[in-house]
């Protein structure tokens, strides 16, 4: 029988216990996407809560294309000597720290008129109501270029692994899904084409930092719509491809912020109503499992993880190997130590979603006042 606190391997990362910290932007690093104390603050404060390992926010690989405010930057060198200093720190406090790297494409609001922001074709966003310019090849060419140069950075900074952001709408994402991608080129129509750039950024990063550094993906296992966007058999071949060229693991998600329908139906990344009912638990496990079914790599899975039964059952029951939590460790960083002590308790978090509207994204249960 396994357990969520069984010590394992992820490539060459010692995994303390089967639970990480999936990514969230927390909207604190400066202006050029330099660290903070405050922002700085937050990871420690993770690290000493008893998770594996941190996936950070997002940062942005080009300097030209920040798709939000306060993002962590990893577009050139300077940004080195400053995360090296922190990644020593997340490491002498016990947790692994994996960086999260994007573009962000017209999932943005942000200094929108001052940029040319990317698309897979030229086409407005339902929800954030901004324009994308249909990019070219040699646009193409850069941009994998920047992921890998990118990855470099992430490696000689200290951190144990990197992973690539291709979910809920962003650039990535949108290549993959039919409703956003209408190319006639070869990095459109099926999805072996529109998966095509996904591909090349992994094979670029693998290039630049070899077989023995870690390389993750948080892929979108559907947009979550009736018709036209990405279906889950389309993402399985992304999935099943990426472990063939040699990914070291797959963190599962879902849903489209881009598309207006999955916002009004509650089908995005960061589900409400998440606790009212076990069965509303762990909402892409059902695509989660079929994929740890098909691939020899770890399959990690993120949304409405909660109630420590029911993820035990998915660990048992199923080939996921690893569950990360944000939402539940925004409200409570030291969570998983509360569990690994034996106190089974339900999180604090009530998916309330709250904590994306205040300073730091940070719980509103635990803001004075309110």
């Amino acid at each position: 029988m396994k357990k969520l606190f069984d010590k394992t391997q992820l490539l060459n990362m010692n995994m303390k216990n089967r639970f990480l910290r999936g990514a969230l932007w927390e909207s604190l690093a400066d202006d050029k996407g330099h660290l903070t104390p405050e922002l700085s603050a937050i990871y420690e404060e993770l690290a000493s809560g008893g998770v594996s390992t941190i996936i950070t926010g997002y940062a942005f690989v080009t300097e030209d294309e920040q798709p939000n405010p306060g993002m962590m930057g990893i577009y050139d060198d300077s940004f080195i000597p400053e995360y090296k200093e922190f990644t020593d720190k997340i490491h002498d406090l016990g947790a692994n720290i994996v960086m999260q790297i994007v573009y962000g494409g017209f999932m943005t609001n942000f200094n929108v008129g001052e940029r040319t922001i990317w698309g897979p074709s030229t086409m407005e966003n339902e929800v954030t109501k901004i324009w994308a310019k249909e990019i070219t090849k040699d646009e193409i060419k850069y941009l994998v270029n920047a992921f890998a140069e990118a990855t470099r950075r992430v490696k000689e900074s200290g951190f144990d692994g990197v992973e690539i952001h291709c979910g809920h709408g962003y650039f990535l994402s949108q290549f993959l899904s039919p409703y956003y991608n209408k190319r006639n080129d070869e990095y459109g129509g099926s999805i072996e084409n529109r998966g095509r750039i996904v591909f090349e950024i992994y094979q670029a990063m693998r290039e630049e930092v070899g077989k023995d550094f870690p390389i993750l993906i948080k892929l979108n296992s559907s947009d979550c719509i009736e018709e036209g966007g990405l279906t889950e058999e389309d993402s399985l071949y992304v999935a099943k491809k990426l472990a063939d060229l040699g990914i070291d693991a797959i963190e599962v998600t879902g849903g489209n912020g881009s598309i207006k329908e999955v916002v009004d139906n509650n089908l995005g990344t960061s589900r409400t109503k998440v606790v009212v009912s076990k069965d509303r638990e762990s909402y892409f496990r059902n695509y989660a499992a079929k994929l740890a079914d098909m691939v020899d790599i770890p399959v990690i899975l993120i949304g409405g993880n909660r109630n420590l039964d029911v993820i035990e059952d998915i660990l048992n029951n199923t080939k996921i190997e690893y569950f990360s939590l944000a939402r539940p460790l925004t409200s409570e960083p030291d969570l998983i130590n509360k569990w690994a002590s034996g106190d089974r308790k339900k999180p604090k978090c009530v998916s309330c979603n709250k904590c994306y509207q205040t300073p730091g994204k940070r719980c509103i249960l635990n803001i004075k006042g309110l």
